[in-house]
């Protein structure tokens, strides 16, 4: 049996971006960068080890899912051939980074350029650290392979396995791989950004990994890629509308374009937990108000730049004023997959899963409460420089 610890308090949030967003009065103490020791009356600064995360980690809970429920996932490859890989594409129907970018081998190729750079000069500073932090977030692909990899009975067990569960994980990551090479690619023609300050944070957070807390476990596991394949639709969404206002339409075909992918990987992961809604409706449940109450933590919420501790905090807020993605958004999500899974109407549950299903369905309206009064008492925020652009400050 695992034993879980150190469970957080829903009134003790952890807010990352893709998740529940930073607001003033959402943050939680318990989350500091690992540099720092807090007690009652001081701070002890100690030397931060080479290769760690910038921030402390949860204490790891491991292998939680009771080993017979393995069984189930082996009994749903059938289903997952014939339900899960139809949402992949083949490759040659994919786009490709280069539809979208200048063409270096045409004669063009400068004019087309000076066309890209012309376009950025008219977007605001800020709206390029939320596609920064987008497009790191897309570059750290390996560390979420790694996770999928985790999942006791849906692992790709040799590296090139041929079960539904292993094709899936691998079809997907070179899916999503495009994402990051076209934003990093547009990105390094603008002009506008420091990409050797970008690339040390991609670097970084690869190495710091993620603290998901999956536990080893697939239903946890499919719960939170559900969750954040709709976040990465909803904030990939909102930079495609606010390109197009700022008058860069290339730029709003490609953030749209990277959203309909995330939109279709969304589809088949909420599938997987449909499917385990019908077949385990109350270890699902439960597994739900856990990953939930843990709160859905953004895959990049180790992010680190060498210089800012808290990068990931401000580059949240900035996302949050814009609108890329916010608390609301957070609270729509949950709302979603309450109803795309159909939890209100779950029957037949023992008491904890009772308990659950009620902790899940009425969760989204106290994350709006929650909101509203945090935005009753924000303070002015403050301006904070960002290594991206420069060191330019940003308002958060």
């Amino acid at each position: 049996m695992a034993l879980r610890l150190n469970a957080v308090d829903f009134h003790r949030p952890k807010c990352p971006c893709f998740a529940l967003p930073t607001t003033a009065s959402l943050r939680s103490p318990r989350f500091f960068m690992a540099s720092t020791l807090r007690s009652a009356s001081k701070e002890v600064e100690t030397v931060k080890k080479p290769f760690s995360p910038p921030r402390e980690v949860h204490v790891q809970v491991t292998h939680s899912m009771p080993p017979q429920k393995i069984e189930i996932f082996k009994s749903m490859e059938n289903w997952a051939e014939n339900n899960l890989l139809i949402h992949l594409k083949p490759v040659e129907k994919c786009w490709q980074p280069q539809d979208f970018l200048p063409d270096p081998s045409s004669d063009g190729f400068h004019d087309q350029v000076t066309e890209l750079r012309e376009r950025a000069k008219e977007i605001p500073d800020e709206y390029f650290v939320v596609l920064v932090g987008d497009m790191i977030t897309e570059e750290a692909l390996p560390t979420y392979q790694t996770m999928l990899n985790t999942l006791d009975g849906v692992r790709d067990e040799t590296g090139a396995s041929p079960t539904p569960w292993a094709i899936w994980t691998r079809a997907w990551t070179a899916e999503e791989n495009r994402h990051g090479d076209l934003l990093n690619k547009y990105l390094y023609l603008s002009g506008r950004v420091d990409m050797r300050q970008i690339e040390k944070t991609i670097q970084y957070l690869i190495g710091s990994g993620m603290d998901p807390r999956t536990e080893n476990n697939p239903y946890l596991g499919f719960i939170y890629t559900s969750f954040q394949e709709r976040a990465t639709f909803v904030s990939h969404g909102n930079t495609a509308r606010l390109a197009r206002e700022h008058g860069d339409i290339k730029l709003a075909q490609i953030c749209g374009t990277i959203a309909s992918d995330e939109k279709r990987h969304e589809t088949a992961y909420t599938k997987i937990v449909e499917k385990l809604f019908e077949i385990d409706p109350n270890e699902t449940v439960i597994s739900f108000a856990d990953m939930m109450r843990k709160k859905i933590s953004m895959p990049a919420h180790l992010m680190y730049d060498g210089r800012d501790d808290n990068l990931f905090d401000h580059f949240s807020s900035v996302a949050q004023r814009l609108g890329v993605y916010t608390a609301k958004d957070y609270a729509d999500i949950l709302e979603h997959l309450v109803g795309r899974w159909k939890v209100e109407s779950l029957t037949g549950l023992s008491s904890d899963g009772a308990k659950a299903q009620d902790y899940v369905c009425g969760l989204p309206r106290r994350i709006r409460r929650l909101e509203e009064r945090a935005l009753g008492r924000a303070k002015q925020a403050q301006r904070v420089p960002f290594s991206w652009i420069y060191d330019r400050d940003v308002q958060l």
